[in-house]
């Protein structure tokens, strides 16, 4: 994989081979407010360096869970032309189009009383439509035939252990290197919506790698953390498509990280009414699912919350974003609410978004806090598109000079 990033040759030598990593969280149908900040950063970086250009050409690394790895899919995956597959413009339109099919709404006091029987009895939703235009948009693509490095974590429910597929990782061990649409079916796969996706992986020399998928969010629902350890152990193994830097020197790494948005200021659940809950009602509450609420959330948060403070000590806070809108309410919150009133609205929260303040997580009350003197995601995004674009400039000076950019 080639990737021609760069720096402007009249900055400091501390502002220069930044490792750069995009990082998209899980969320189901919510995967519009991520596209639709994708697109204005996508669209900034056109304006400095031409339509052309596309995400893949500025991320040494883009991450994604669930839903979040179909996005990474979409903009990592090659076309005709070697290409990425999709322009981020194109992402918000793909859910738009086929959300609706993906998760079929049974409307009426009926189709509510179908819906908990089918999630009694087995998924929500059989994947059939998921599957079919997944394996039409990816084909036969391979990891290791990403644009970019891609990260896409999900759990083999057979193994009981996380099994991340790195597109680096593919290129040295061919038993990893499955078909994009697989690993998208099977990171997408969450439990109890999304049955969970068994496949086997024949490598060139005959070896068969059995896997047993199902939802990356049950480890890594924001997979910034994992995508920042998977270049890590690149750069510990010397591998040659990254550029020499020392593993520790983590004041280098410039991370974007973009939520789906949670229901969490809402507060729908209390000890008091939880503590009569047995397995059930853990499984269903409402139109949620409590369970997977939990461990999708905690997660996510528990990353940026190791993340900001792991980039304030070095101070190098100005090199992390994470983008969330933590003020879903009702059918907003939902992963599967799919109707056209729905969609409009999380297409409406993500533009909002752009112009809230930056944020983070406060530990104590669990909710997001504008940072001060850090302007709104819009400005922050642009501020960090402006370095994207002087990171590619300057890698690609050092390679027109005949040097390896990484």
């Amino acid at each position: 994989m080639e990737n021609t990033m760069s720096v402007h040759p009249n900055q400091q030598p501390t502002s220069k081979n930044l490792i750069t990593i995009l990082s998209i969280d899980g969320g189901g149908i919510r995967g519009i407010i991520p596209a639709t900040i994708l697109a204005f950063l996508e669209s900034q970086l056109q304006e400095l360096d031409g339509e052309e250009v596309r995400l893949a050409d500025y991320f040494d690394v883009i991450a994604g869970t669930s839903t979040g790895g179909l996005v990474t899919a979409m903009l990592a995956a090659p076309n005709e032309k070697n290409r990425p597959l999709f322009d981020a413009k194109d992402i918000k339109p793909f859910y738009l189009q086929h959300g609706p099919q993906i998760f079929p709404q049974e409307s009426g006091i009926y189709g509510a009383i179908k819906n908990t029987f089918r999630s009694l009895i087995g998924p929500k939703y059989d994947g059939k439509y998921l599957h079919r235009i997944l394996r039409e948009k990816l084909g036969g693509t391979r990891l290791d035939s990403t644009l970019t490095n891609v990260v896409i974590p999900t759990f083999d429910i057979k193994q009981l252990q996380p099994t991340i597929f790195s597109s680096s990782e593919a290129k040295k061990d061919s038993c990893l290197n499955a078909r994009l649409s697989d690993i998208c079916i099977g990171t997408s796969a969450a439990p109890t919506y999304l049955p969970a996706h068994h496949f086997n992986h024949q490598n060139d020399v005959g070896n068969v790698r059995e896997f047993n998928l199902i939802d990356g969010g049950v480890v890594a629902n924001n997979p910034a953390l994992v995508a920042i350890n998977q270049v890590t152990k690149q750069i510990s193994d010397a591998n040659p498509n990254f550029f020499p830097i020392k593993s520790t020197d983590y004041g280098r790494f410039l991370v974007i990280s973009i939520g789906t948005g949670s229901g969490k200021i809402e507060k729908r659940y209390n000890a008091k009414m939880v503590a009569k809950w047995g397995i059930l009602n853990w499984l269903l509450h409402g139109d949620s699912v409590p369970l997977v609420d939990v461990f999708t959330q905690s997660s996510a948060d528990m990353v940026d919350l190791n993340l900001a403070v792991v980039f304030q000590a070095l101070h190098s806070e100005e090199n992390y974003l994470r983008i969330q809108d933590d003020t879903l309410t009702g059918t907003e919150a939902s992963v599967d609410a799919s109707t056209k009133e729905n969609l409009n609205k999380l297409v409406e929260i993500g533009e909002k978004l752009l112009k809230k303040p930056v944020s983070r997580v406060n530990l104590e009350t669990g909710l997001s806090e504008p940072v001060k003197n850090c302007g709104t995601n819009e400005e922050a995004l642009r501020k960090l598109a402006e370095k994207l674009s002087q990171e590619r400039k300057w890698r690609e000076e050092k390679s027109t000079h005949g040097k390896v950019a990484h």
